[in-house]
């Protein structure tokens, strides 16, 4: 319980108020669709999310992120869903029963590599303690994660699975933290510091008025591009410069990537939207490099295809593939403004052994974008 408490005071000490804003705070509008209210993948009617943010000492830069699909029993309420793999170097938890049954059966966790463990303890202690699930023998937990061992003394293993239980606990719908915060605390993304971002899409009532949400933990490398502008390689940082100028930069790295509608969409379908966040994340600069883990999570949260297996028959009422095309564009423009929302909401750190990491020069970035593109 200490360890918790201090926890939170660290967050509130090093977090709060402490970012550089969000990319349209600074004029820069991504995409053709309207945002949600908070621009978050909380503006999916039902969709929670909480943070445990674990900064202590020197070298415990960490933590864990939750997001809660709906506010019913998420086990006995299934959503559809689906996986995609953009490059399987990562830990993905549930991936084969997700593939099997095209559902999943518990919140989706984010935290760090070696933390995995006590992301799937913790959501099976959630899972059995709830009401109407007294019998429940097996859990397919849903837990992914990114290496933060740049930063984070992640072979101490800090995250508990009292840990994953208070971010289940913290989440709430609304706005979202974002940057060094949860799962993104000790990440770092195209050299800068990354972190958690989100955005949302709402489509326009002639294409069915859907809401998309994403939400990311970006730790991944590239030749960082925002809006077609060239950013990574007008402030010198990108992957494969000159070796003899920058021989510790690796483009390797992993990014998680979670996205949620609340179109009538089956398992099938999820997945073609899933290919489609990696389109975004590609719009981003990111490469997928051989030792980045970058995994989609997509799924359904329509009320009326939730799935209760306790019926004798599963009814769902689906969209036809033709109008998939308004989701697919909604897809690609929040995972990017959710990724760049993770480099601008970031802030200077540093951990493990003296290793500093710094924010995206947000106000260079953005003169950089008034400038013609070449």
């Amino acid at each position: 319980m200490k360890r918790i408490l201090l926890s939170i005071l660290m967050m509130s000490l090093f977090v709060s108020g402490y970012g550089q804003g969000r990319i349209r705070d600074y004029g820069i509008k991504p995409g053709i669709f309207k945002t949600g209210e908070n621009n978050a993948i909380t503006d999916v009617k039902g969709v929670k999310v909480g943070h445990v943010t674990l900064i202590e000492g020197d070298s415990i830069r960490t933590g864990v992120t939750a997001i809660i699909p709906h506010e019913g029993n998420v086990f006995r309420k299934k959503c559809p869903a689906a996986i995609y793999v953009g490059n399987g170097f990562g830990k993905l938890a549930g991936v084969t029963q997700v593939k099997e049954l095209g559902n999943i059966e518990t919140p989706i966790v984010l935290t760090n590599t070696l933390s995995v463990a006590q992301g799937i303890e913790g959501l099976i202690t959630y899972t059995i303690n709830q009401k109407g699930n007294e019998n429940v023998r097996s859990v397919n937990c849903i837990v992914g994660e990114t290496n933060d061992g740049g930063l984070n003394d992640i072979r101490g293993r800090h995250v508990t699975a009292d840990h994953v239980l208070q971010a289940l606990e913290n989440a709430k719908s609304g706005p979202v933290e974002e940057g060094c915060v949860g799962a993104g605390t000790g990440t770092v993304c195209f050299s800068w510091k990354g972190g958690i971002g989100t955005s949302s899409r709402v489509l326009p009532e002639a294409l069915g008025g859907y809401t998309v949400g994403v939400l990311i933990q970006s730790n991944y490398g590239g030749i960082l591009e925002i809006e077609g502008v060239p950013v990574g390689q007008r402030l010198g940082a990108y992957s494969f410069k000159n070796n003899v100028e920058d021989p510790n930069y690796n483009p390797d790295g992993s990014c998680m990537m979670v996205i949620i509608t609340d179109a009538p969409l089956d398992a099938r379908n999820l997945e073609r939207l899933a290919k489609r966040v990696m389109m975004g994340m590609a719009k981003t600069g990111g490469i997928a490099s051989n030792g980045s883990g970058d995994y989609v999570i997509a799924l359904s949260v329509n009320r009326d295809n939730l799935i209760d297996e306790s019926t004798k028959y599963y009814l769902p009422t689906l969209l036809h593939n033709d109008d998939m095309s308004p989701l697919f564009e909604a897809a690609i423009e929040c995972t990017a403004e959710a990724l760049w929302n993770s480099l601008f909401a970031a802030k200077d750190m540093v951990g493990m052994n003296g290793k500093e990491v710094k924010a995206i020069p947000v106000e260079k970035v953005v003169e950089l974008m008034k400038q013609p593109v070449l």
